[in-house]
């Protein structure tokens, strides 16, 4: 396969799987398994080494933090088994390849569309199907609420980056936004809304710090004329005697026990749920817990402090960059949208281990990563998909 051809390819399989992330994780993993092995074909094919943007060096850290966190598991074959998430990370340098120049725009374009399609979904399951509750709450076609309130979290951070950022063509995004918020609402997630509200008003701060004053007033609107299951939902993050919010609290003195075990390996990947009972609080609520609801926190018991400042190294050079770009990039609207995406990635997980849900991992990627290709010069293939639409987006 000549290499046009072959990026062609490649490029048709990113947008396929992030449309399809927010429709059948099985279907995005396969798209993500062929689009990853179409990458590799195309560095062999050109003899080329892989690139990446300077963020992905901390990841490279973090991976092998993990790894030996692994060796010195208390069940290391269980602990490997956790450690295939880490094939994610790839996800970085073939998006740095696939997506460049106006080619990341289209991707963009893409995520919000497919986001779209799938807020509507979950607003339906509300209205007409009964997903009212938190015994059954909207999930589109996901397998989880809690996967599926995070990519719309993630997804309206990129909608209200075009709509801040981009100079024209911002019906789309404008058109889109009130619907994945108010499916975002309907999910019942605390910890996504907390989350959505850091990324916006980050947004709103990076555009104009003035913008800042209109996020309460949307929040008092949307309180008033949500469902009276929502605003419920909304005022028990401030009841202290919530169970949920009880227990997160001995989730946090839960988790400074295992560091204090094992600061340098910590349990080891997949070790938290497992070893819950021999750290569990007092006054925990649940008798087990899968993760501690807490994304430092869960890094640092499960993969020891290393790991966890790898991950803040991240955190903090993927930032940079992306503010750099915002500066002087020559794609603003993707800067912006990979810093809403880290703003509401790190405010939900306060309260969530969002970092550990693949899918949520695989769309931050992709987000934090586009403005980074955007900036590389696009292949001369006028035949690919995206290439004739770069200028009508820019």
């Amino acid at each position: 396969m000549r290499r046009i051809p072959l990026e062609r390819a490649a490029l048709w399989l990113l947008y396929g799987t992030v449309a399809a992330l927010q429709v059948s994780i099985a279907a995005a993993q396969t798209l993500l398994a062929l689009m990853l092995v179409a990458w590799i074909a195309m560095l062999a094919q050109g003899r080329a080494r892989p690139g990446a943007p300077p963020f992905f060096r901390a990841l490279a850290v973090y991976a092998v933090f993990t790894l030996a966190a692994t060796v010195f598991s208390v069940e290391p074959l269980t602990s490997l088994v956790d450690d295939k998430q880490l094939l994610l990370l790839l996800t970085v340098p073939a998006v740095y390849e696939i997506a460049r120049g106006g080619r990341a725009r289209t991707v963009l374009a893409v995520i919000i569309t497919a986001g779209a399609a799938s807020a509507v979904a979950g607003i339906v399951q509300y209205g007409m199907l009964h997903y009212n509750n938190l015994g059954q709450r909207p999930q589109g076609s996901l397998g989880h609420y809690m996967t599926y309130s995070g990519l719309l979290m993630l997804v309206a951070m990129a909608a209200a980056a075009r709509l801040l950022f981009e100079a024209r063509n911002r019906t789309w995004p404008a058109l889109v936004m009130p619907a994945l918020l108010v499916a975002l609402a309907l999910t019942f997630t605390r910890s996504a809304w907390v989350g959505a509200s850091a990324g916006i008003a980050a947004l709103l701060l990076l555009k104009d710090f003035r913008l800042l004053g209109a996020l309460p007033v949307v929040l008092a609107v949307g309180i008033a004329i949500a469902p009276p299951q929502v605003t419920h939902r909304f005022y028990s993050m401030f009841d202290l005697n919530d169970p949920t919010s009880r227990d997160r609290v001995a989730m946090l003195r839960e988790g400074v026990r295992m560091i204090a075990a094992d600061p340098l390996t910590g349990m080891g990947p997949n070790m938290v749920e497992r070893q819950y009972a021999r750290f569990r609080d007092a006054e925990a609520v649940e008798r087990v817990n899968p993760h501690l609801h807490n994304v430092p926190m869960q890094i640092a018991a499960e993969r020891g402090l290393p790991a966890l400042f790898a991950w803040l190294w991240f955190v903090g050079s993927a930032s940079a960059g992306l503010w750099a770009l915002l500066r002087r990039g020559r794609h603003r609207v993707l800067a912006a949208a990979g810093l809403g995406a880290v703003a509401a990635m790190l405010g939900a997980g306060m309260f969530e281990h969002n970092f550990g849900d693949s899918e949520f991992l695989l769309l931050l990627l992709v987000l934090v990563t586009l403005p980074f290709a955007s900036e590389r010069p696009e292949p001369a293939d006028p035949g690919a998909p995206g290439a004739r639409r770069a200028e009508g987006l820019s």
